[in-house]
């Protein structure tokens, strides 16, 4: 497969991949533009039905012709149902100030999972990446089948012997500044606390999978640090959050800048999965009691952040972003993409319109 991989991206000109953020950051017009800038982008399917899901790979082929990935949520299992009741008694004050109800019954949710496959399967893209685990070793062969390249996204040297295990073709490793959802294999996990470079090497120890460097990655010094530490390519995501083409509503955008949210922390309180995002009221309210209980603290908020978004209320809102956020951009995602580059680029010495080793090491 390392010849597959590196057939593939070779055609990638810039070792920089846009995140791929659940919850309608990550756009077609988004992946577009990064692809369109030499970089590489990826879609998000997580909380998407499989027919959406689709409709995103259909609007994105509409867009570009480069390649392009689509990232999946393995499905967890099913938590502590005591726990989760808990919490919504706990909610239930919040829930009544702000005139929501909060769902009383959460039923069984594996993200459409299996009809993902299937879709991914009959239609198949260049890229498939995983978070949150691990997919079957059926599923797996299945897609490598069809074309796809994939790729695990892991937090520790032991999640990465596990996807080299399982065949995947490369690793997104993701350290602890990353913003959004912490990508640990088991919901309960307690994420690891090691910084991105150190984690790389114990990464790299571990295997000899390509790597994608992802958390905190906010300017062409970090990218430019990231790949001379063995990383083959960069993943970013708060970067492109105050792009023309991301899906971050207008009040995420500004409080990304806003210097009274410049503290970020790791809170379950919104999802019941750890993930970094700015400090806000919510989170110093309910993070002590939050379990851990993915996705029904999820779905139990849901109503929640849906309110004080329409309210624009930021101490109510899941706000992620990882601790480079007071360096995000604004302005076209490809604009963005070419000065993250070239100022990487300029540090590393190499050409700014490509980056040589990068289908080599792909």
């Amino acid at each position: 497969m390392v010849a597959v991989v590196g057939g593939l991206l070779r055609l990638v000109e810039v070792p920089v991949v846009a995140a791929p953020m659940a919850g309608g950051a990550s756009t077609p017009e988004l992946v577009a533009a990064v692809g369109g800038a030499g970089g590489l982008g990826f879609l998000a399917a997580g909380y998407l039905t499989a027919g959406a899901m689709a409709e995103q790979v259909r609007r994105t082929r509409e867009l570009t012709d480069r390649p392009f990935g689509m990232n999946l949520f393995v499905p967890a299992e099913p938590s502590d149902p005591a726990a989760v009741a808990a919490y919504r008694e706990r909610l239930r004050p919040e829930a009544e100030r702000l005139g929501v109800e909060l769902p009383e019954r959460i039923a069984p949710d594996r993200d459409d999972w299996e009809a993902k496959i299937e879709a991914l399967l009959a239609d198949p893209v260049p890229l498939v990446s995983y978070t949150f685990g691990l997919p079957s070793a059926v599923e797996v062969a299945a897609l490598r089948a069809v074309g796809s390249v994939q790729v695990g996204t892991v937090t520790s040297a032991d999640e990465a012997r596990a996807a080299a295990a399982l065949g995947l073709d490369a690793l997104t490793v993701q350290g602890p500044e990353a913003g959004g959802h912490r990508a640990t294999h088991r919901a309960d996990a307690r994420p690891g606390r090691t910084p991105l470079p150190a984690l790389l090497a114990e990464v790299r120890r571990a295997g000899d999978l390509p790597l994608i460097a992802a958390g905190g990655l906010g300017d062409g010094a970090a990218i430019a640090a990231a790949l001379a530490a063995g990383a083959a390519a960069v993943q970013l995501g708060t970067a492109y959050l105050r792009s023309d083409e991301s899906g971050a509503a207008a009040a995420y955008r500004a409080a990304l800048v806003d210097e009274r949210y410049a503290e970020t922390t790791v809170t379950r309180a919104f999802t019941g999965r750890p993930a970094r995002g700015l400090r806000n009221a919510f989170i110093d309210r309910h993070e002590p009691y939050a379990p851990a209980a993915y996705p029904e603290v999820h779905h139990l908020t849901r109503p929640l952040r849906a309110a004080a978004a329409a309210r624009g209320d930021l101490d109510g809102m899941n706000l992620w972003a990882g601790t480079a956020h007071l360096r995000a951009r604004s302005g076209p995602a490809a604009q963005i993409t070419r000065e993250l580059w070239a100022e990487a680029a300029r540090l590393l010495g190499t050409r700014p319109a490509r980056h040589h080793s990068w289908g080599a090491r792909l």
